[in-house]
């Protein structure tokens, strides 16, 4: 049978833009699961942002009042201040505004209520930078040696050099705090890995609503303050006896 080779050629150029967007759909989300990886050697696994000092105290003592402290400080603070300043970096990473990232970069770092808070979020921030410049990512670079950089402002570079999306981006983020969290819990409680699961499928169930809730927030409404967290911070600082990193 005769073979029309004009007509497969001109099936195989129209499949081509579909199959190229296939695989770089695909490939975004390999990053983004590179990005929120426990094996990303920036250190995030050494600080429990006052848990352990809420242990102590014994204002978290069982499951029930882990799921409480980590959807609390998820549902308010990261969705009210985290998750609003992504965005404003990531766009502005997208425009190649340096002002922008710095401002914002700098307004989040002094959200931060604790000395202890504050440290954590730029040795993580100083060593996603770090990695993605050895990535051969050029932009990461001069945020190196920066006197202050936020982990987030790292990560949202990440994600638009790695054409993930905005909606994605804080998805992933915000999945990536919740382990951290729920990995401290079970260690410091102590709680059982089902235990641990079940939180993290309460958080699951969350996720969407508060990425939406905190892209829609406006320039006034950015921000909230966690006074529980910022007293547990506070005390870990000076904590005797410590698993995590202060």
């Amino acid at each position: 049978m005769p073979t029309d080779f004009s007509h497969t050629a001109q099936q195989m150029v129209q499949q081509t833009p579909q199959q190229t967007a296939t695989v770089t759909d695909q490939t975004s989300l390999l990053r983004l699961m590179q990005l929120v990886s426990p094996a990303l050697p920036v250190g995030a696994y050494a600080y429990s942002q006052g848990m352990e000092s809420a242990v102590t105290n014994n204002w978290v003592t069982d499951e029930k009042s882990a799921t409480l402290w980590i959807l609390e400080l998820l549902e308010n603070s990261l969705c009210r201040t985290d998750i609003p300043i992504i965005a404003k970096l990531y766009r502005a990473w997208t425009k190649s505004d340096q002002e922008q990232v710095k401002y914002w970069n700098r307004f989040l770092l002094a959200s931060r209520e604790s000395s202890e808070l504050q440290q954590e979020d730029h040795q993580l921030g100083r060593s996603l930078a770090r990695l993605l410049s050895d990535l051969d990512m050029q932009s990461a670079s001069a945020w190196r040696a920066a006197n202050a950089a936020s982990f987030a402002t790292l990560f949202t570079l990440a994600a638009t050099q790695w054409q993930i999306s905005l909606s994605d981006t804080c998805h992933g983020y915000l999945w990536s705090w919740v382990e951290n969290q729920v990995a401290a819990a079970v260690k410091l409680v102590p709680l059982g890995q089902t235990a641990g699961q079940r939180i993290l499928s309460q958080a699951v169930e969350k996720i969407p609503a508060i990425v939406e809730q905190g892209l829609n927030l406006t320039d006034d409404d950015i921000g909230f303050t966690t006074p529980g967290l910022a007293i547990a911070s506070a005390h870990h600082e000076t904590q005797y006896s410590r698993l995590f990193r202060s």
